[in-house]
């Protein structure tokens, strides 16, 4: 099962917010686990290098550290468009914590999570560096296989947890938690003693796993990532480094934390998307999707691959596939010069085939759509859907066949990129 647990880290982490999940940056995750009294290192965030030199004056210190604050793991390795190395570095006076802040504040850093394009920084982190004699990991999951939490630790902390579980799988420790029961000081014992911690820390860790499930509870939590957890040479246990994600349908009881949402770290598409109820997974390839569910989303996508082609600018409609939606999507959709094909795959449960087929029809209507256009539909009033299409008068390919419908839209899509490619024009202009 921790093999799953870690797979679940790995995926809340890189998911945009705007899709599932709410990711907060590192100070506000500290704010957070402060609150519930759990050891974080002093220190407070910055917007402007004149605030992190203020910050750093009344922490009075020579040995301190300055985090880049972006929605993405690796920042120690990354590299920024200023050419500054490295977002994490360790300062001993005001003068450097101010000479750092203006060459990461304003200015994008690009590590293995981000990509190429990189993330631009908000806010920079000063805090107290910390010496400490051993580093751990802790992490609370909310386990949908399962269907409740789970608490995954290794008393190997500090670095990428995907590698521990990869070489050194007996280093990983997890245990679900009744949901009914939560944490109990039984439980909290038996996951501090895997930490490695000392005889002397252990307790403090206990204690540290009991705040950080309420924490988890109460703020509605499906996340709560430590790493490193760490025990200082004084035996003290402090959370060096924190990531809390939460369940966006918990943003009704969570106004505070919600308030701490950083448009800046998330792809304006999707934040677009999300303003009409729209799941956007933007990808790499060339056809676009629309869809209506996420089981049907993954097949979609597998069926596309099998015939050759690559999905891209995917979009999960769910239960409201409505004529408004199926514009949006079409406009996000065909936001990306690269995208040579629209497939619309959608299964009418919810809501009845005919009724996304005269919003099909209406959107296509008043947009000018010059890439062709696939649509497979299936479930209630499918035949009136197919008949109302084919009487449109509009390029519309429709099928009820999935495989039939996959082939058509990839090799559509090939022709349209063919043509792209030796700069000749074929017309799929709607209507005809």
């Amino acid at each position: 099962m921790f093999k799953q647990s870690i797979r679940s880290v790995s995926r809340q982490l890189q998911a945009p917010a705007a899709k599932r999940f709410l990711s907060l940056h590192e100070y506000r995750s500290a704010e957070i686990l402060k609150s519930y009294g759990i050891g974080v290192p002093r220190g407070d965030a910055a917007t402007t290098p004149q605030a992190a030199e203020d910050i750093a004056k009344k922490l009075n210190l020579e040995d301190m550290v300055i985090k880049a604050q972006v929605l993405a793991g690796g920042r120690g390795k990354g590299t920024f468009d200023s050419g500054l190395k490295g977002g994490v570095k360790l300062i001993s006076s005001p003068y450097e914590a101010r000479m750092y802040a203006e060459q990461m504040l304003g200015h994008k850093l690009i590590t293995k999570q981000t990509g190429p394009q990189g993330k631009e920084v908000t806010a920079v982190y000063i805090v107290e560096r910390e010496f400490v004699r051993r580093e751990a990991y802790l992490a609370i999951l909310m386990d949908r296989q399962n269907q409740c939490p789970s608490i995954v630790s290794s008393p190997q902390g500090g670095m990428d947890i995907e590698t521990v579980a990869k070489e050194n799988p007996d280093q990983i420790h997890s245990v679900k938690v009744d949901i009914n029961q939560g944490v109990t000081p039984e439980l909290a014992q038996q996951v501090a003693k895997t930490l490695g911690f000392s005889s002397k820390a252990t307790p403090q860790a206990a204690e540290t796993v009991e705040k950080l499930y309420k924490c988890f509870r109460e703020k509605d939590a499906t996340q709560i990532e430590i790493n490193p957890l760490s025990e200082t040479t004084e035996h003290e246990v402090l959370a060096m480094d924190a990531k809390l994600g939460f369940d966006d349908n918990a943003s009704f009881r969570q106004e505070e934390v919600w308030s701490w949402r950083d448009l800046t770290q998330e792809d304006p598409q999707e934040i677009e998307a999300s303003k009409s109820n729209l799941n956007f997974i933007k990808l790499d390839g060339n056809i676009g999707c629309l869809v209506n569910g996420a089981g049907l989303a993954m097949a979609t996508m597998d069926i596309i691959k099998l015939y050759g082609g690559d999905p891209a600018n995917f979009l999960d409609c769910g239960g409201g596939a409505t004529a408004q939606a199926i514009e949006k999507a079409f406009q996000l959709i065909t936001s990306e010069p690269g995208v040579t094909a629209i497939f619309v795959n959608i299964f009418g449960g919810i809501v009845r085939c005919d009724n996304i087929a005269k919003g099909l029809i209406a959107v296509t209507q008043n947009m000018n759509i010059n890439i062709p256009i696939v649509v497979r539909l299936q479930g209630t009033k499918v035949e009136e859907a197919q008949q109302l299409i084919s009487d449109s008068g509009l390029k519309i390919f429709s099928f009820k066949d999935l495989d039939e419908a996959a082939e058509k839209v990839c090799q559509l899509s090939k022709v349209v990129q063919m043509a792209r490619e030796i700069d000749v024009n074929v017309s799929f202009e709607l209507p005809l």
